[in-house]
Formats: C-alpha cells, sequence, structure tokens
C-alpha cells in the first residue's frame, strides 16, 4: 500500500516497484484520512508512506501521530516511512515507534525497492542519509557503536536478544534470574533511546551495532 499527498511521487514508486518486478500494489492513498480509510477495508503486507501529509483542512497532520495510529490500529503491517526531515530527534520518535524501515525522500528508488523487500522479510531497513544525521547528532562518527555506552552485562542481553533468543532463554544460557535480564533489557533500551522492541531492532539496523565486538559478563 501507497501513501503520499503528491500524486507524481506515488506514480513514480508505482512505476519502480512495477519495474523491479514481485511486487503488488493493493491502494494508495493521499491524505491520512483516506490512508485510514483504506487500511479499514485493504489488507497489505507493508505499507510505505509518507510521514507528514496535508489533511482535508490543508492542515498538516502530525505525522508521529499518524504513525501512532497505524502502528496500534494495524500492528501487523510494516511500515516504510518515506521523510525529507532531517531533524534527529524525529527520526528517532519514528523509529522508536515500530516502524520497519525509512528511507529520505532523496534516496535513489532501487533504495525504497530493497526497504520493501526488507520489510516483507520482516527485517529492518534505514538508509544511509538517515544514518549520517543520527550519527552526526549523537556526536558518533558513523558505524562507531552505541553500544559502548552500555554495560557489559547490558550488551550482553542485547546481543542475544537481537539474535533471536527470548528473555528466559537468556536467562538460562548466563545463569541469571528472569528479572534480572529483563531489567538489564530495561535500562539498556533506556540508554539506547528506544521504548519498545521494535524500537531496538530498527535502532539496530541503523547504527549497524557491532554486537558481537562487545566482551564481558
Amino acid at each position: 500500500m501507497l501513501a503520499d499527498d503528491h500524486p507524481f511521487v506515488l506514480l513514480g514508486i508505482r512505476a519502480t516497484l512495477v519495474a523491479q518486478g514481485g511486487f503488488t500494489v493493493v491502494g494508495e492513498a493521499t491524505s491520512p484520512s483516506s490512508l485510514v480509510q483504506l487500511l479499514e477495508k485493504t489488507s497489505c503486507d507493508v505499507l510505505v508512506t509518507d510521514l507528514t501529509m496535508p489533511g482535508a483542512s490543508g492542515d498538516a497532520d502530525d505525522g508521529l501521530r499518524l504513525i501512532r495510529r497505524i502502528r496500534s490500529g494495524w500492528p501487523d503491517v510494516r511500515v516504510v516511512v518515506l521523510t525529507s526531515l532531517t531533524n534527529a530527534a524525529i527520526l528517532r520518535s519514528i523509529m522508536s515507534d515500530g516502524v520497519t524501515g525509512m528511507l529520505n525522500k532523496s534516496e535513489p528508488m532501487d533504495e525504497l525497492a530493497a526497504a520493501i523487500r526488507a520489510a516483507g522479510a520482516g527485517r529492518s531497513f534505514v538508509s544511509q542519509s538517515i544514518l549520517q544525521t543520527l550519527a552526526e547528532a549523537s556526536g558518533e562518527p558513523l558505524g562507531m557503536s552505541p553500544m559502548r555506552h552500555l554495560s557489559p552485562r547490558q550488551a550482553e542481553v542485547i546481543d542475544m536478544f537481537v539474535r533471536g533468543k527470548s528473555i528466559s532463554e537468556i536467562a538460562r544460557t548466563l545463569g541469571r534470574d528472569v528479572r534480572t535480564v529483563s531489567r538489564q533489557k530495561r535500562d539498556a533500551m533506556a540508554k539506547l533511546g528506544v521504548s519498545n522492541d521494535p524500537g531496538l531492532f530498527a535502532f539496530v539496523r541503523a547504527y549497524g551495532l557491532a554486537l558481537g565486538e562487545r566482551t564481558g559478563s
């Protein structure tokens, strides 16, 4: 499903996906209200949406509110956000809201196709320009792992969690109490500035965290 208030953008995205092959566009929307109506009657695996689209009143809808409404109402839909914003705080908020992919509108269309394929497979995708914006805002060189701010125990828990182990499995493997592991994960997420598991996975994908480089227990 595609959503953007500019018809030519929708046309360009559709043409790209047709040329790439392997995609089926089930619907298009040009405003937040029409997008919600479309979602209510049409199923989709992946939604590609602009962050901010003018509503019928002419006022710009709050993009974060729109994303949160979609994530709440249709939690199984994987959301890929297109944006021209360069505000790192907003970009971090979008990631923490559980989107699967995020790209700057200046990225090549091939990047969007790759993001949609990743989303369809349940993998996160964040474009290079957004990675650069987040890295510059944090004062971290691009590619430097924010995991270095975590304690060795916190890093170990996050490492195992993003590799697919449950809290109970991590506790058994490390010989710790489940409540201890849960607290370490929660504290680590607070340090990384994410509030939920989708945000954590998006954060890991965005920063290319070298999880295996941390040692200690």
